[in-house]
This record gives structure tokens, sequence and C-alpha cells, in this order.
């Protein structure tokens, strides 16, 4: 009698993990047939099948363009208010310089002073020569040093995102051979003028009466 009764209690635990476990695959069936494609994805973060998309670089910002100067007739007219501010306020007017680019300015020829090394340079937008030293202040740079035959300026470039790059910039001495041409060309005109009128003033031949 106790071995049908240990027997029956085996059938039954038997029968209870076996239906547990079947429990357990059908609902792991379930699953798996009710996920989709898309549901893996959400998962993993990506599709595995489906085609790499390389992510949209956007940029943070576009190049800065430069700040365009003033034309000249401008920058000349800026120049004549700040000096007429300056004598009205009794102070030292600003320098002529102020108003040109370096890219308007040849250095012409280069001197001692009692204060110094001076440069003589040309403004060639209105043909007039200055005398200038060191710390001379330009529309877009400084002259920071004056060398045997060249000059030396700290040019400053201006953007419209308000950044400023500073950079060098070298201005040799104009050469004398382009001095020496050009102050020929000038003369020649002057000297075949002068031929001509010799030429005029010469006397002629008398012809003589037959």
């Amino acid at each position: 009698m106790k071995h049908l009764i240990r027997i029956a209690q085996y059938s039954l635990a038997t029968l209870v993990v076996a239906a547990a476990f079947s429990g357990v695959l059908s609902t792991a069936s379930g699953q798996a047939k009710s996920e989709t494609p898309a549901s893996r994805t959400n998962k993993g973060g990506r599709d595995p099948f489906s085609k790499y998309v390389p992510p949209r670089v956007v940029p943070t910002s576009k190049k800065s363009n430069l700040v365009v100067p003033p034309s000249i007739q401008e920058r000349i007219q800026q120049y004549k208010a700040q000096k007429q501010a300056a004598m009205n306020a009794r102070v030292a007017a600003p320098k002529p310089t102020t108003a040109f680019l370096l890219s308007e300015v040849q250095v012409i020829g280069i001197s001692r002073s009692p204060r110094g090394y001076a440069a003589i340079v040309e403004a060639t937008p209105i043909k007039l020569a200055y005398v200038i030293y060191p710390g001379e202040r330009f529309y877009n740079g400084q002259l920071v040093a004056i060398e045997d035959n060249r000059l030396v300026f700290r040019r400053e470039t201006v953007f419209t995102d308000g950044r400023r790059d500073v950079s060098v910039e070298l201005k040799p001495l104009r050469q004398a051979e382009a001095i020496d041409a050009l102050a020929a060309s000038k003369a020649a005109p002057a000297t075949s003028a002068a031929g001509e009128s010799e030429k005029k003033s010469e006397p002629k031949p008398a012809v003589e009466k037959p």
C-alpha cells in the first residue's frame, strides 16, 4: 500500500513539472512569433539586416567673410571729420595716413633723422608723399619697424563675426631702377619738345633768286 502511495506521489510531481515546462515553452514560442523587425530594431537600436546609413553632419557655422573697407573717398571724409572733432576738443589730430590701406602705400625712400629712421611713402590714390616713423597708424595696420631697405607693418584683418587676425607685412623699398625709369619717362616729352623748338628756331637757308 505504501508503495502505491509513493508511486502516485511521484506520478503527480512528474505531471506538475511537465505542465510547468510546457507552459514556459509555449510562452517563449509565443514571444518569438509576436516579435517583429520593428521591435527588434527598437531593442537593439538598429536592424542588423538593414542598410547602414551614415549620420548626417550638420555644419555648426558658416565660414566668416572679410569686412570690405570703405572707398578711399569715404575714408578721407572720415579722416576730415575726425580731424575737425579733434580740433574742437583741442586734442592731437590723427595723422593723414590713418585714411590709407597698407596696399595703397609705396615706400619711395628711407633716411635717418634725429628721431631715428624715417621713411617716405607715397599714397598712390592721391599721389601725395608722407614722412612716417615707427608707430604710425594706417587704416588696417601699423608701422612697426624701419629697416635698411624695407618697412615692417602689423596688418589687421577684420571678419564679419567680429574676429580679428594679426599678421606681419613687409614692404620693400621701391627699386632705384624703377624710379630712374619713371623719371626718364617724365623727362622724355620735355626733351623732345625742346628739340622740336630748337629745330623751329634754326634759320632757314636763303634761296638765291635767279
